[in-house]
């Protein structure tokens, strides 16, 4: 049940009907991984903290540096030298400490992130590397987990949700293949803040509607986003069934 606090606290969201009780209720014993506590990871770590997600589970092998703090809201400059994970923790614990935080502080591997996905509902990648999100996207397939994929470099940013339980559903491998781990980062290629901001808040809300079960989420489309010109633009993504991860005939 929720207590009064908590009534207090999330009312504004529980006043919509596509929410409702019902719908705080599976938020609060719902459980998302995030990978990754940088740009997309900032915001998606804090709106679902202030939303009443029940458990958190925060991965991130990285520390604060301060060429972060122009896009990753949730660090400061006080915490420019700690880890990314215990950054995280302190902001999120002082705006909802009702929520439960387990971390990842180290890499995960094939056999830690297989764990970490099936211990959890929902899964958001924010990660900024094509290897960690095939990884990521492997796993989640393997698991039958919802995977929230983000993305944003440049003025340029992209979202799609794939999940696994739907039988029309694409995988990340499904659209984007192999890919190229020479692919730039934001290090390397730059990126504009409220871009990072946008595309994290648009992965918490998808999560959202996941894990409360209202609204129809990005599954089966892309959404780009250009910053530079303020235009949206969305692509309809279909099931490869000769995917080597999600194929009708792998394995």
């Amino acid at each position: 049940m929720l207590t009064d606090q908590e009534l207090l606290r999330y009312s504004r969201q529980i006043l919509l009907q596509q929410v409702d009780i019902d719908g705080q209720l599976r938020l609060k014993n719902a459980r998302a991984l995030i990978v990754g506590l940088g740009g997309l990871g900032a915001p998606v770590a804090l709106y679902l903290a202030a939303a009443g997600v029940g458990e958190l589970h925060l991965a991130d092998f990285d520390t604060v540096d301060l060429t972060n703090l122009q896009r990753q809201i949730i660090h400061d400059t006080d915490s420019v030298g700690l880890s990314k994970v215990d950054s995280a923790i302190r902001r999120l614990s002082a705006i909802n400490p009702e929520v439960k935080l387990l971390t990842h502080r180290t890499a995960l591997d094939a056999d830690s992130l297989a764990a970490a996905v099936a211990a959890v509902d929902v899964v958001l990648d924010c990660s900024d590397n094509f290897s960690t999100r095939e990884a990521v996207n492997a796993a989640c397939v393997a698991a039958g987990k919802p995977l929230v994929s983000g993305a944003a470099i440049r003025l340029d940013g992209q979202l799609s949700v794939f999940d696994p339980r739907r039988a029309d559903s694409p995988c990340y491998h499904c659209l984007y293949g192999h890919g190229s781990d020479t692919e730039l980062t934001c290090s390397e290629a730059g990126v504009v803040g409220p871009l990072v901001g946008l595309v994290g808040s648009l992965q918490a809300l998808e999560a959202l509607k996941l894990l409360a079960g209202f609204g129809e989420p990005l599954v089966g489309r892309l959404l780009l986003i250009d910053a530079l010109t303020t235009r949206f633009r969305e692509l309809r993504v279909k099931r490869d069934p000769a995917c080597s991860v999600c194929g009708t005939h792998h394995g």
